[in-house]
């Protein structure tokens, strides 16, 4: 079993970015990656730890997600991995 890449919490903390950022064309949707579950994005209700903002949640909501929602809604905007 080795290491799970985005598998530490990241971005919670105020200047610290998230793994990942993903957008809706219109930008009304985002989801910041804050962490993984595990190895493979493409397996079958692969999960994430996100901030979703919304235009129903304008400040953001932590939650688990699953990767297909944002992968199929969105577009990747910004990759923080190798920081």
């Amino acid at each position: 079993m080795g290491k799970i890449p985005c598998g530490k919490t990241k971005g919670l903390k105020k200047g610290e970015k998230p793994w990942e950022i993903w957008a809706t064309p219109d930008r009304r949707w985002k989801w910041h990656v804050l962490k993984k579950y595990q190895k493979d994005d493409d397996k079958p209700y692969a999960r994430a730890f996100c901030k979703v903002f919304s235009p129903f949640v304008p400040d953001g909501e932590l939650g688990d997600c699953y990767i297909d929602t944002y992968k199929q809604n969105g577009e990747l905007i910004e990759d923080n991995k190798e920081e």
